[in-house]
């Protein structure tokens, strides 16, 4: 790999002795590896063709995942490299609490942080770019979701929304991409001796909005996929030396991880706790995560508490109230589909139906692009399930189920329309296929309508 030759000047400066290594290793295929969605029925298929475990994530595997099986379109396993998947092992989010990944897409993350919390509680997704964060909801649809809300916003806006909020924040943040430059070489095309600096400005303001909406006890991540101590190292020092309330948290190494280098920053050997992934050292590509805890009273306060304020609407859609005759429609869906099904919240954007976590009173004011699980769609005097709804459920709380082959699955997600069983009465089922849900089919005189979305077939 030709690197830039500012890029191999600089490390050899840094590294000493290691940077042949280091810079050889750029030489060297890229890492791939997968999670498994512990929430999910085992996808087999997949793990037959994984060629070993990450030892440091108990869900974690090598190996390459065919973006068009069945495991991975019923959400089964996503795909990630080995290396990001020890932040979520890191941030080690709690079921029942309020938890913010800041800077989310695609997602990887953000699932990973999912699992961990047994899908309870509340997770906040956000992402500023518009078209990154359709692509995060798309990968939260399919993992099978339904405490997570997707927002679309600035964090500077955000921070408005939810001071001292939150349990924990990961905040995974845009930067140099050195670490990738293996993974994805255009990554160099933008690169300069200045880069790193001009990222490390921009990210100390996403920390600063951060740290307000971490409660005084919370824990904070804080990753990049860049070797730059600009971004790294010096980042922790700044974060320690502006917030007295903030402590480093020592981070479990395991073989092949590093400790951050704090002659690379200010010396303080507290930066010794935060963990860098070097891929001479470990099979994953560049990695640096630092854990923060913030204190729980006094001066570990990084705001006074204030009531949650409320904006202007600005973009986005209107959360509207739900009419009595969509209450109707959806408990008359309920009461023969999934009698025992009890929603936290419902609110409807335009015809769409929701289910809102109970950890967060509101999405007023925020660009919510996924205010929590996509129950459905309103359409004249009827109501259509989604398939948010059929990847989330569990089906032993359902009553109608129909069993998909592999080969009818194929032609579901085709778009084709299937045969049904002649016994079953006519409506709506929930469509299976070894083991996994994969959509929602209506059934009609033996006939089952494909309702699996347009956009998403092949």
């Amino acid at each position: 790999m030709k690197l830039p030759d500012a890029f191999i000047n600089k490390y050899q400066h840094l590294l000493g002795d290691e940077a042949p290594a280091f810079l050889t290793s750029f030489d060297q295929p890229a890492t791939g590896g997968f999670r498994v969605n512990p929430a999910k029925a085992a996808p087999t298929a997949t793990l037959d063709r994984a060629t070993g475990k990450v030892e440091y994530v108990p869900t974690g595997y090598r190996g390459a995942v065919d973006g068009k099986s069945l495991d991975h379109v019923a959400g089964a396993i996503y795909s990630q490299e080995p290396s990001a998947m020890y932040v979520g092992e890191v941030v080690a989010p709690q079921p029942g609490e309020r938890v913010l990944d800041l800077c989310a897409a695609p997602g990887g993350k953000t699932t990973h942080l999912v699992a961990k919390m047994k899908d309870q509680g509340l997770l906040v997704a956000n992402e500023i770019f518009r078209k990154r964060a359709l692509v995060l909801a798309e990968n939260l649809e399919r993992w099978g979701t339904a405490q997570t809300v997707v927002t679309n916003e600035s964090s500077a806006d955000l921070e408005k929304q939810f001071p001292q909020f939150f349990d924990r924040i990961l905040v995974d943040v845009p930067c140099s991409g050195e670490g990738m430059f293996r993974k994805e070489p255009a990554g160099m095309e933008y690169w300069t001796p200045d880069y790193p600096a001009e990222c490390a400005n921009r990210q100390r303001k996403i920390l600063a909005s951060a740290l307000k909406m971490l409660k005084p006890g919370g824990t904070l991540v804080y990753s990049t996929c860049t070797f730059a101590p600009e971004e790294d190292e010096q980042n922790a020092a700044w974060l320690l030396a502006t917030y007295p309330g903030l402590t480093m948290v020592p981070i479990k190494k395991y073989p092949g991880m590093d400790d951050g280098r704090p002659e690379w920053a200010d010396g303080n050997p507290d930066l010794a706790k935060a963990v860098r992934l070097f891929p001479h050292h470990i099979a994953g590509e560049g990695h640096f995560i630092a854990k923060f805890q913030l204190a729980a009273t006094g001066s570990g306060s990084v705001i006074s508490g204030q009531a949650k304020k409320k904006k202007k609407h600005r973009k986005g859609h209107q959360q509207d109230g739900v009419t009595k005759e969509q209450r109707q429609l959806f408990s008359d869906f309920c009461q023969w589909f999934m009698p025992d099904y009890q929603p936290h919240q419902l609110l409807t954007y335009g015809d769409q139906l929701y289910d809102m976590p109970a950890e967060i009173s509101s999405v007023e004011g925020l660009t919510a692009l996924r205010p929590g699980l996509h129950l459905g769609t309103f359409k004249k005097r009827r109501f259509e399930p989604a398939l948010a709804l059929a990847l989330a459920i569990d089906p032993a709380v359902t009553t109608r189920r129909i069993d998909l082959s592999t080969e009818q699955w194929r032609s579901y997600v085709h778009g084709d329309v299937l045969s049904g069983p002649a016994e079953l009465s006519n409506g709506w089922y929930l469509l299976t296929c070894q083991g996994f849900n994969v959509g929602f089919g209506k059934l009609v005189n033996g006939t089952v309508k494909n309702f699996y979305p347009k956009g998403l077939r092949f």
